[in-house]
């Protein structure tokens, strides 16, 4: 029978010293940190929370709301907090969490009164208006960035207007809803301008075209249309582009286009928002 003595190694040890070392230290590390606003009243907690929202302190109001979510669980206060946390996320540039918190609150209370507030906080979040720190140095055009954002903001503004037409929110969220709309026929009309100016004809045809198909009364459909005009010229297309020419001169009879050129474009129409 095959047999072996285990060595005890002793207490004294430098090595088991050590260890009882860090585990007291571990212990001493592990004791919970007492929570200040254990003996708030969710009142308290609300109160706490809005100040420091109000004043710009998002990032301790949010946690505050989230306890308030957990204190109010299944109360009116409850959900009033989970929108005000969602808003100070967004105010706080957490764009994606806020998003999120929207989301549940839809899901979670489809039938509460403020979830046309819910919709219109949700376009708002994807309104994607901040053009960055420094965008009023490169002067960025607002339909040269990803359109991703601008289309998921239109779809929250649709709902909202949709389901709630009498909510207060729907005349901001339609007004902004045209916005958009002008926004994306920029975008593909920018698109087709990048084409045309590389000498890609086709390409910019195809992508004028497109705004003029899915885009109705937008003040770039002037440009798309001179872009048709244009890139058929350059491709020896006279027929489409005498046909193009008729188009821009009826639907346009004032347009510069066909006396300047892309010279007549000025700043983006859009900087009024």
């Amino acid at each position: 029978m095959f047999s072996t003595k285990l060595s005890v190694v002793p207490v004294t040890s430098p090595s088991t010293a050590a260890l009882v070392a860090c585990a007291l230290l571990l212990t001493a590390c592990s004791t919970p940190v007492k929570d200040p606003t254990a003996a708030w009243s969710p009142n308290k907690i609300y109160s706490e929370a809005r100040d420091e929202a109000n004043s710009g302190a998002y990032d301790k109001a949010i946690p505050l709301f989230e306890k308030l979510e957990g204190r109010a669980a299944g109360t009116p206060l409850a959900q009033q907090a989970q929108l005000e946390k969602a808003y100070a996320q967004y105010k706080g540039g957490e764009q994606a969490q806020a998003l999120a918190t929207l989301d549940r609150f839809i899901k979670s209370h489809p039938s509460s009164p403020a979830v046309d507030y819910a919709l219109y906080l949700k376009g708002l979040v994807n309104f994607n208006e901040n053009l960055g720190l420094f965008s009023f140095i490169y002067r960025q055009d607002l339909s040269e960035r990803d359109q991703k954002a601008a289309k998921e903001s239109f779809e929250s503004f649709k709902e909202l207007v949709n389901r709630f037409p009498d909510s207060k929110y729907s005349v901001d969220g339609r007004a902004r809803m045209v916005y958009i709309v002008n926004l994306l026929a920029q975008y593909e009309v920018h698109v087709a301008r990048y084409y045309y100016n590389r000498g890609a004809y086709v390409s910019a045809l195809n992508r004028a075209q497109l705004a003029i198909t899915d885009y109705q009364d937008v003040p770039i459909l002037e440009e798309a249309v001179f872009l048709l005009y244009k890139s058929y010229d350059a491709l020896g297309m006279t027929q489409l582009r005498d046909d193009a020419k008729r188009v821009l001169e009826t639907t346009y009879p004032q347009s510069e286009y066909l006396t300047k050129g892309f010279k007549s474009v000025n700043a983006p129409w859009y900087r009024f928002w």
